[in-house]
């Protein structure tokens, strides 16, 4: 993990003075887990969570939303301040700060979304069939978010048929026993395949 926390460190910044880097994939593929393990090995790089944007009225029509109060911001060097949105009283929260730190995580589905992608410095996408993602996910939920998912899945898919993120990412990132492995993704931007882990020691495989 911190070998790829190095290499992330030293991509040009592409926000502003930011390096934004994209955490996308399916539902319940893991995003949030392993944004949280690279943030830490990124000194605490600030997490944005793509779930704090959208809402149960706009699922996937948020951009215009990140565009202003996020991604213009950090593009000028000010701090953005977005609104978080509460999932169980539907509103919308107080404003949140996000400062221009050298390095953001943007994690979530559809951050590697088309009006996004000329902002990110790099885009990971985890690999995991979406069946499995998303089994995982409502498993996760339990029964109360039943009718949610349902509706969750259809607009999920309407929304990489027709912005597709998995074709331009830099990093496939597949969880192992112990670890990560990350491999070229298909914009085909990165050397040799490498395996993360967690930890310093030896890294693991898959």
């Amino acid at each position: 993990m911190h070998d790829l926390a190095s290499r992330l460190r030293r991509l040009p910044a592409s926000c502003g003075p930011v390096r934004l880097i994209g955490v996308d994939g399916h539902a319940g593929s893991g995003k949030s887990t392993f944004a949280g393990r690279l943030a830490r090995a990124l000194d605490d790089a600030p997490v944005l969570h793509l779930d704090d944007i959208a809402s149960h009225d706009e699922l996937f029509g948020w951009t215009g939303r990140l565009l202003a109060q996020v991604i213009e911001p950090l593009g000028r060097g000010e701090t953005a301040h977005y609104a978080p949105y509460d999932w169980h009283t539907r509103r919308f929260g107080p404003p949140r700060a996000l400062p221009p730190e050298p390095v953001i995580l943007l994690e979530g589905v559809g951050a590697g979304r088309r009006a996004l992608r000329p902002h990110l410095a790099h885009l990971l996408w985890m690999e995991l069939p979406h069946e499995e993602s998303w089994t995982r996910g409502r498993s996760r939920d339990g029964e109360e978010q039943r009718e949610f998912w349902e509706g969750w899945v259809r607009a999920e898919h309407e929304h990489f048929t027709e912005d597709p993120s998995r074709p331009f990412a830099d990093l496939l990132v597949r969880q192992c026993e112990k670890g990560y492995e990350t491999i070229p993704g298909p914009a085909g931007t990165v050397g040799p395949d490498q395996n993360v882990t967690h930890g310093d020691g030896p890294s693991a495989m898959c």
